[in-house]
């Protein structure tokens, strides 16, 4: 581990001594500079070029994109300071942890726009980028301007437009895993003020994980959708922006490998520790259909931005939840969902002193959610009868083979779950000299209800001492309720910027940010189950408050600055934060032969930490990039009823994340073969905790990346390697009814991507 800080410190100190070589204007390139294309919505919200904001910030161009493989939001953890973005489950999971925040079902922490439409569904955050012109990273609370779940910050997508560029574009990929890639996409003008894209993609792998039951890969996945993009504009500031896309996805997923002791059944090994052993299915299915509109007038005096989105959902996941060649239990989960949002935003432009903006939000989202849970045969003798059975009057429960041969549970729960809200929100900036002072403040009101229809009905029969024959009984529960939760919510910032010149600054914010409260939804099996066995045991059952969890609210502190220096030849940030959080939402598995997980408000906890980004370029065809973030997050208090964790690491967000990655353009001299491109890079994350008690962890660990690539104007071949040492490492660990999984990142990874520009 010292030789890894030591190494790192070294390239740091590296790249932040080049004072003797020669800088050039020229090396500012087009990944770190923010070109605004006057046609183009972009940044209707933020300032035009994040350097000069109060904020942490960073942004990937095109080329950036190309050359990283940035195909979906994953690609970007550890690129940024302190973000980390794990791969495992399946596409729904979508974990996002950001300075110590984050969680792994429902809410997210960090929000995400593409095209200036927010995604409202976190089910849909892991789709495929394609055909992206720049993608910004905001850190730190956001919530005064984009509202719920961006207590950690916003990353903001924007897509090529079709009256900026013209022409098509044609991609195709393979790579370990039997994996492809295909893209086709084509831009053109109508007439001068008129543009129209249309884009398509198709992604397969065949999957690197072995269920060993089936002897078949178990994350296998298919993917493909499209999109249509419109845009006009006249002479007299108006514009007008629409796309619509959709996307179908397939997939396996869930390749969890279980490390806990070797299970012996009858004196034969059931699973062993290291083996990926189901038998009933695991998948995950995906449709989605999003359209954005925006509006946009630019006045002389200010500019009146619409953005109105229709988003729907359709998803279903299938899991063997035990995860055990065992028939336990296994779950179905799918979701309809509709959400309609309407942003309006007024902001003044080409103002010296005094910059303002007011906003009006409002969104509606409906959810048909069904989610039955199938106790089978191991399940039910173990999780329900076992414990029936403990019955101090010599009661002996069975199941009715008669009565239900297929020897199957139903645990049946359907929900209707629905939320509205409207935000109101503001800025202002006020330029004094060199200083920039701005205030904002939102005041966000939002409705939540949750209507649920359980049902389960079991045949048993119940045997009592000295009875001749066991007694056939049918035991039917029927269960109904709604809940209803109100939030209003008072969202402040201020911030001050000193300005030395257009590329250096400092500046301090305080900001207060908040995360939706929900509902616990996979516990309702939980609940169903409880009631049997009271039933059954004739005894009282009174279940405990985790329907439902309260928002998570956060005040951050953060002084942070931009420099460059040698005509831009170097450029770079930093951050330092502290975060105070209260309420703070975590997953837990309670204790148990639980069945579910569920979110609860955890206490309190705080965080603080630093980032920098550093990005040196001595020869316009010589790129050097580090960037580097440390974060200590800990419990200042949570007790779950047994344990006082107060002082742990809150899990599953990493200490250290660190990227040093290098390119080396070189002419070939050859017009039509164009410039070889040589990259390298490693990506280091750890430590990770995995539990709350702090007695596991995933230690600092690095991959190796490194790319050759021929590029040209008109086409490109890129052969890339992904984890070169083939490390293996842990994205995710889980306890299921007591036994404990992980899941390991992808092996070592070859592909080869080649890209025509017509």
């Amino acid at each position: 581990m010292d030789k890894i800080y030591k190494t790192a410190l070294l390239f740091v100190l590296s790249l932040t001594g080049f004072e003797t070589l020669s800088a050039h204007p020229e090396t500012i390139t087009a990944d770190t500079t923010i070109v605004v294309n006057e046609v183009q919505v972009t940044a209707i919200k933020q300032g035009l070029v994040l350097r000069s904001e109060p904020t942490a910030s960073t942004t990937f161009g095109e080329q950036l994109i190309r050359r990283k493989h940035i195909n979906a939001l994953k690609n970007l953890s550890q690129s940024v300071p302190n973000l980390h973005i794990p791969d495992y489950g399946s596409r729904m999971t979508s974990s996002i942890y950001v300075r110590g925040l984050g969680a792994r079902i429902d809410q997210p922490v960090v929000g995400l726009n593409v095209d200036n439409v927010p995604v409202m569904n976190k089910n849909n955050y892991d789709t495929e980028l394609a055909d992206v012109e720049r993608i910004e990273v905001l850190r730190g609370p956001q919530s005064t301007l984009y509202g719920r779940n961006t207590m950690g910050g916003v990353i903001n997508v924007y897509t090529l437009s079709p009256l900026s560029y013209q022409g098509s574009r044609f991609t195709a990929e393979y790579s370990s895993g039997d994996s492809y890639r295909l893209r086709a996409s084509t831009y053109h003008k109508t007439r001068d003020n008129l543009g129209i894209a249309v884009s398509g993609f198709y992604t397969r792998t065949g999957g690197f994980f072995t269920n060993l039951h089936t002897g078949r890969r178990c994350d296998h996945e298919q993917m493909g959708g499209g999109r249509w993009r419109t845009q006009w504009q006249n002479n007299s500031g108006l514009k007008i922006d629409n796309f619509l896309s959709f996307s179908i996805l397939r997939q396996g997923g869930y390749p969890y490998t279980y490390i806990g002791k070797d299970i012996i059944e009858n004196d034969l090994p059931v699973i062993r520790t290291g083996e990926i052993r189901y038998n009933d299915p695991a998948s995950y299915e995906r449709t989605t259909l999003s359209d954005g509109l925006t509006l946009r007038y630019d006045a002389d005096r200010y500019t009146l931005s619409s953005i109105t989105a229709y988003q729907y959902s359709d998803d279903e996941m299938n899991l063997d939840q035990d995860f055990l060649p065992l028939s336990y239990f296994t779950l179905r989960q799918s979701q309809r969902e509709h959400t309609v949002s309407q942003d309006l935003v007024i902001r003044s432009r080409d103002t010296r002193r005094y910059d303002w903006l007011f906003g009006l939000f409002g969104f509606y989202r409906h959810n048909n959610m069904e989610a039955p849970v199938r106790f089978k045969r191991t399940g039910i003798d173990r999780l329900i009868f076992h414990y029936a059975n403990l019955n101090p009057v010599g009661i002996t429960f069975a199941w009715d083979e008669k009565a239900a041969p297929g020897y199957e549970l139903p645990l049946d729960t359907d929900f209707r779950i629905g939320s509205y809200g409207a935000a109101l929100y503001h800025e202002s900036k006020l330029r004094l000299g060199r200083w920039t002072l701005s205030a904002g403040i939102r005041i966000d009101l939002e409705r939540q209800q949750l209507k649920y229809t359980s049902h389960t009905d079991m045949y048993y029969t119940m045997t009592l001492r000295g009875m001749p024959r066991p007694l056939p009984v049918h035991l039917e529960i029927d269960d109904s309720d709604t809940f209803r939760h109100t939030y209003t919510e008072v969202l402040p910032k201020f911030t001050a910027l000193y300005a030395f010149d257009s590329q250096r600054n400092l500046y301090a914010s305080i900001s207060r940010g908040y995360k939706a409260g929900g509902f616990n939804t996979q516990m309702f099996s939980d609940i169903l189950q409880e009631q049997l066995k009271a039933q059954m045991s004739h005894r009282p059952y009174t279940p405990t408050d985790i329907v439902s969890y309260a928002p998570e609210y956060s005040w951050n502190y953060e002084v942070g600055g931009h420099f460059a220096c040698l005509d831009g030849a170097v450029r770079g940030d930093f951050s330092l934060f502290y975060i105070d959080v209260s309420d703070l939402q975590l997953t837990v598995f309670p204790q148990g032969q639980t069945t579910g997980r569920m979110m609860t408000n955890a206490g309190k906890a705080r965080s603080y930490g630093v980032e920098t980004s550093v990005m040196v370029s001595p020869r316009h065809n010589l790129d050097f990039n580090c960037t580097y973030g440390y974060t200590n997050a800990k419990f200042k208090h949570y007790i779950d009823g047994k344990n006082d964790y107060k002082g742990n690491h809150i899990p599953y967000s990493p200490t250290h994340t660190l990227s040093l990655t290098g390119a080396w353009s070189i002419p070939t001299g050859v017009e039509w073969l164009g410039d070889v491109v040589l990259g390298a890079g490693m990506q280091s994350t750890g430590d990770i905790w995995w539990n709350e008690a702090n007695t596991l962890r995933e230690p600092f660990y690095t991959l190796w990346n490194a790319s050759l690539r021929i590029e040209h104007p008109r086409y490109s071949i890129d052969f890339w390697g992904r984890n070169l040492g083939d490390r293996r490492y842990g994205l995710f660990y889980f306890k299921s009814m007591g036994n404990e999984f992980m899941q390991y990142g992808r092996p070592r990874t070859f592909g080869v991507t080649v890209s025509v520009n017509i």
